[in-house]
């Protein structure tokens, strides 16, 4: 039998960067080029820097930083913002920082251009901090003395073959071309790696994605991946995953609310579930989120609210109306607020900022208020929440999302996502009586037995608390309408009461009236058997005497014979 032997794994260098390394199944190929390409202001520069910080800060790799364009103090100020001490750095002797000036006095010209006095500074550079990580910024300027596209070519063949030579993992920048990746159409074809990054302008809201164009010698996600560059950095958002083999979380969570938690069989929702709760303006969405929050933690257990109407302050605020004190939860530090304006970010980005907010927090809940905030194409949107949902049940998160009904619509107020859901709890304001009142019913819940019944729940500063709808032949009655109702059923019945007890005393007061007829019967009953018995008596001592009469009679005649 022959011995299988295993493919040699390609060598990579992680660049750190939340999301990339995944994307790409480790990073950068080591001791290669990569290209790192794309238009004015999509984050190159950034990306690049990053690459080196995390190489040294984080795997031990010294860099170079040759820069074109800008000179060593504006690339360190740009940076600082994102907490890049890149000085303390060049001070500790980990990197190395070189502004080359590129000019046709400064090129050695023998009849034809040749990049050597390149090499030696850049080798004397990787000498100096033993590099492992090189960063070329941008090669559009480096090349900018020739118009010889063969020795444009030659010259970066033999550019690329140095780096490869010396084991140093470059991250080459270029800007996008017409037509082609980048302007003279030929770094694309001889990196052993092409990242293409885009920043598109969609409704008058950017988005920045990154595509991984080639790599060599190693599979790759081949989609676009929305990334994120803010005062934390760059991260990427990896859609790589279409599995359904998350783990299923065990237990219940309460939902904060005894008379919601009652109307499901086993007290509550399943831990790691989705939850929807959607009704029109004013019904009291926001509150009853607030009302989960609030109960997890105060079990201990972490939580997030991605808010995109109001600021987690107002929101605190407001729940203390209903008895709920969430601000000492965020003190504590185990609730954090999310605020943005939903027209910040693309979708996109939106989803991307979850994405690394929810990896860096990791809550066990999260709550997302409201989704229909959210603006975007129809079928974007459906897709970003799809992820969003998929991202969070893959981590056995709790999610919350709410969703504002809009009255002209019926059933589009769950923005296609209803399906995905594993609970679906709906609130509506019924008119009735020239008032609205708040009612709430489950219109599903899976796994789990669950009242169908339409329940008003009230808002004080006790609580949300749900009291039973009244149900009757003219329908669901609500707020006064019960109230009136129940007190007229209340009348009623003690009409009714009076009108039985009043019965009863009747039927008393005749029942006293036949036992006193009774009893005279009974005293003429027994005054009869006495008069009958004295009859009896009588007749029996006439009966007697005639008896007697005739024996004496008799025997007086006896006598007389």
């Amino acid at each position: 039998m022959s011995e299988v032997i295993a493919a040699p794994k390609l060598l990579k260098a992680p660049t750190g960067i939340a999301g990339f390394d995944e994307v790409t199944q480790g990073g950068l190929p080591a001791g290669r080029p990569s290209l790192v390409c794309g238009s004015a202001g999509c984050g190159k520069t950034l990306f690049a820097t990053t690459f080196l910080v995390n190489g040294v800060r984080l795997f031990d790799e010294p860099g170079v930083f040759m820069s074109f364009e800008e000179r060593a103090e504006d690339l360190t100020a740009n940076v600082a913002s994102l907490g890049y001490d890149l000085d303390g750095l060049v001070a500790a002797g980990r990197l190395a920082i070189d502004h080359v000036r590129v000019e046709r006095s400064e090129i050695e010209e023998t009849g034809e251009y040749d990049l050597e006095a390149l090499f030696i500074r850049l080798g004397f550079a990787v000498d100096s901090v033993g590099a492992k990580r090189v960063v070329l910024d941008t090669i559009e300027t480096l090349f900018s003395g020739f118009t010889d596209q063969s020795i444009l070519r030659a010259e970066l063949r033999r550019l690329f073959g140095w780096i490869k030579e010396r084991g140093l993992t470059a991250v080459i920048t270029g800007e996008r071309g017409d037509g082609q990746l980048t302007r003279q159409g030929l770094e694309e074809y001889v990196s052993d790696c092409v990242v293409l990054l885009d920043n598109r302008v969609e409704d008058q809201i950017t988005t920045r994605r990154l595509r991984v164009v080639k790599y060599r010698g190693s599979a790759h996600g081949t989609n676009e991946y929305p990334f994120l560059i803010d005062d934390e950095g760059i991260s990427v958002l990896p859609v790589t995953s279409t599995d359904l083999d998350y783990r299923v979380a065990s237990g219940v969570i309460s939902s904060g609310i005894p008379g919601l938690d009652a109307m499901l069989e086993p007290g509550g929702f399943h831990r790691g579930s989705s939850l929807l709760i959607s009704g029109e303006a004013g019904t009291g969405k926001t509150m009853i989120s607030a009302s989960l929050l609030d109960a997890a933690c105060a079990r201990g257990e972490r939580c997030m609210a991605f808010v995109f109407e109001e600021s987690g302050a107002q929101i605190c605020r407001n729940a203390r109306s209903i008895g709920l004190d969430l601000g000492r939860h965020v003190e504590s530090g185990l609730l954090r607020f999310e605020a943005a304006r939903p027209s910040l970010y693309g979708l996109e980005m939106h989803l991307a900022r979850m994405h690394r907010d929810v990896d860096r927090f990791a809550p066990s809940v999260v709550v997302v208020d409201p989704v229909s905030a959210l603006y975007g194409p129809a079928t974007e949107l459906q897709a970003t929440l799809l992820r969003m949902i998929d991202m969070l049940k893959g981590r056995g998160i709790t999610a919350v999302f709410t969703s504002l009904r809009v009255e002209t619509r019926d059933q589009a107020d769950d923005l296609g996502v209803s399906s995905l859901m594993d609970a679906w709890v709906k609130l509506l304001n019924v008119e009735a009586n020239g008032e609205r009142t708040r009612t709430l019913y489950v219109i599903k819940a899976r796994g789990m037995s669950h009242s169908h019944q339409v329940r008003e729940f009230l808002m004080s500063h006790e609580g949300i608390t749900l009291v039973d709808a009244y149900i009757g032949p003219a329908g669901v009655l609500t707020g006064t309408a019960r109230l009136v109702q129940e007190a007229q059923e209340k009348a009623a019945l003690l009409r009714d009461r009076q009108e039985s007890q009043r019965r009863i005393r009747e039927v008393a007061r005749r029942r006293r009236a036949i036992e006193r007829q009774l009893d005279e019967l009974r005293a003429s009953l027994e005054a009869a058997d006495d008069e009958e018995a004295v009859l009896r008596q009588e007749d029996d001592l006439r009966e007697t005497m005639l008896d007697e009469g005739r024996r004496d009679l008799a025997a007086r005649r006896s006598a007389a014979e």
